[in-house]
Parts: C-alpha cells; sequence; structure tokens
C-alpha cells in the first residue's frame, strides 16, 4: 500500500489477504462464503477474518446491490483453461473489472474446436452481448474465427496474422531483457539461459531479451551457455547438471520459466551449491512456487491479471477499439536468488 495520501488507493485482493494470513485462497473464499460444512478451524476463520478487517478486503461487488433486470455480458472463449494457473488469473481479472460495471462474465473453453466456437459465437450473438474476449492459454499467433469480427472483440494472449483486432499479449522480449539486467547488474557475467521448447513463441522472446541484454552490456553471446529445457523441473534439473559440467562454469542460469528453475534448485543442491551465494538463479511467470523456495527465487511477473482487466476497459470504453496490439510490460520481482555473494570469480 502506497505512503502517499493523494495516490489512488491499491485494490486489495483475496490473494494478498491469503498471504496476510497465511493459509491459501480457497481458505479465504470458503471462510468468507461461510461455508460451514468445511472443517476450517476457529483460529484459522479467526486470522482470516482479521486480515479481512486490517487490509480492508472487499469482495466483488461488495457494497453494491446488482442492477434489477438483465445485466449485460461480456463473453469470455480460451482454448484451454485447466491445464495453466494463467488462464485462471486472466479470467479472474476479466471477472474483477467487469463487476465493477455491473457486468457478468461467461466463459467457455472450446479446446480450439472450430465447430464449437462458431456456435458459441452464434449464442452470443443472439444474446447481444456486450463484447468478446478470445483467448488462448500460449501466447502465439492465431486466426480468430470469421463470426469474431461480427462482434465486439479483443484477443487476449494471442494476435491475429493480419492485424484486424484489436490484442492484449505480454512483452516477452522486455521481460527477458529485464531478468537478464538484474543478473548483469548484480555482477554475474557468464549467465546461462535454459530456453523452453523452440516452437513456443515465449521461448523465442525471452530468449531475445536476453540476448540484447548481453549486447547492451557489451558480453558476448555464447552459444555454449544455452541448454533446450522444456519448461518442466526436469528439463531444469537435465540442463543444469549439463551447464555445470562444462568448464567454465556459468556463474547464473536464467531459466525461461519457474518450474524449471523448480529443477535448476534441485540439481544445484546436489551438487552441493549454494543458490545466491556461489550461484544465482533466475526464473520467468511468478508462480505461487517461487516464493516458497529456498532461497525465494527472483523472477519476472506475467501480467495475466492485468492483461484480463485490461481487455475489459477496452471493450467497455466509448467509441471503436483502436487496432493495435498493446504489450504490457512483465516487471521484474526482486528476491534472494540471483543475488552475487561468494560467486567464484568475484
Amino acid at each position: 500500500m502506497s505512503d502517499d495520501p493523494n495516490s489512488p488507493p491499491q485494490k486489495v485482493t483475496m490473494k494478498d489477504v491469503a498471504r496476510h494470513a497465511g493459509v491459501s485462497q480457497s481458505t479465504v473464499s470458503f471462510v468468507l462464503s461461510g461455508a460451514e460444512e468445511m472443517r476450517i478451524g476457529r483460529e484459522t476463520r479467526a486470522r482470516v477474518l482479521a486480515a479481512v478487517a486490517e487490509l480492508g478486503y472487499r469482495p466483488k461487488g461488495a457494497g453494491r446491490p446488482p442492477k434489477q433486470g438483465g445485466l449485460q455480458v461480456i463473453g469470455v472463449m480460451f482454448d484451454e483453461i485447466a491445464t495453466s494457473p494463467f488462464a485462471a488469473i486472466s479470467i479472474d481479472g476479466i471477472q474483477e473489472e467487469a463487476w465493477k460495471q455491473d457486468i457478468l462474465v461467461e466463459v467457455v473453453m472450446t479446446g480450439g474446436d472450430a465447430a464449437y466456437e462458431e456456435a458459441v459465437l452464434k449464442k452470443w450473438m443472439q444474446d447481444g452481448v456486450h463484447g468478446v474476449v478470445y483467448g488462448s492459454i500460449l501466447t502465439r499467433e492465431r486466426v480468430p474465427p470469421p463470426l469474431l469480427a461480427r462482434l465486439r472483440a479483443i484477443l487476449l494472449n494471442c494476435h491475429d496474422p493480419d492485424g484486424a483486432f484489436p490484442a492484449v499479449v505480454p512483452a516477452e522480449r522486455r521481460g527477458g531483457e529485464a531478468a537478464t539486467r538484474a543478473l548483469i547488474a548484480a555482477g554475474h557475467r557468464r549467465i546461462a539461459f535454459i530456453s523452453g521448447e523452440p516452437w513456443m513463441e515465449a521461448s523465442e522472446q525471452r530468449m531475445e531479451g536476453y540476448r540484447r541484454a548481453l549486447d547492451a552490456a557489451g558480453i558476448a553471446f555464447d552459444p555454449a551457455l544455452v541448454v533446450e529445457g522444456n519448461f518442466l523441473p526436469s528439463g531444469g534439473r537435465d540442463a543444469t547438471l549439463e551447464l555445470m559440467a562444462r568448464s567454465p562454469r556459468p556463474d547464473a542460469i536464467f531459466c525461461a520459466n519457474d518450474l524449471m528453475a523448480v529443477g535448476a534448485y534441485e540439481a544445484l543442491k546436489e551438487l552441493g551449491e549454494r543458490i545466491g551465494e556461489t550461484i544465482a538463479v533466475m526464473g520467468y511467470d511468478d508462480q505461487e512456487i517461487a516464493q516458497h523456495l529456498s532461497p525465494q527465487l527472483s523472477t519476472v511477473l506475467l501480467p495475466h491479471r492485468e492483461m484480463g482487466q485490461l481487455c475489459v476497459q477496452r471493450l467497455l470504453a466509448p467509441g471503436e477499439i483502436e487496432m493495435e496490439e498493446i504489450r504490457l510490460e512483465c516487471p521484474l520481482v526482486a528476491r534472494q536468488s540471483h543475488m552475487r555473494r561468494a560467486c567464484p570469480g568475484a
């Protein structure tokens, strides 16, 4: 929370309450919904309610009864939801922003089935939805269904090849640059990069950011410091063991996502390394697990909540939506794992 009385108040989220109370978001949700059938202890309930009061948390729509009669609707269409936490975060941001204007959200998962997408869009057209957010679980190029052009629509975490739709995507290259610059600023020079699968746009762009930051700092790119991973802990572990067997070894490892950083931690601890002391590690995504590693993982935030909120703001703004691709910043989340204390060669 800001100490400046003139700055706009920062919205307290359920995640903030959960962190303050030392419980999961699910526990907070059940306590606030009054779900007595859940076996949540009296002390835990009291701790959650105390955190709610102390932080001033207000559930969505609190203090404002819904408008009478039919409410407007925004449709949200994702190819997948269950295989990643990021779609759920985007949907939460969409719902939160829409409800500020008493607008409901309908969410469908299509699995990329063109016929199903068409059927849903026809229904939404008949229902007179205010607009549609067309999203992808992976940042990538997508060709939206033709019917989408007949609705007020915006693309989320994807972009069409013809630029016929406005889009909101993460600024992955700048995120890769920010992560690498932080490692350079901490004094590291032999910075390795564990990529994701090369066909993924996010992996390619994060690596481009890595190379840009090295070039800007006058550090020569060394192909021997780049190893392909798989965006899973197993890939991070295997790639780290391969990198550490090389001579000279890296003094920092930038993993293209947090799950590979988990695997890197495992490998480095097996080798007797002290993360944040004898070697640095940087992740990307800022998944929940980043805060629970030891030491806590420095990483880059993917702004999926903010992306969802911006989509709604664009849909609700008066006039035509400007045909532009907005790239939201992916800010550095500095913790302990990338600091330089006693790295070799220091």
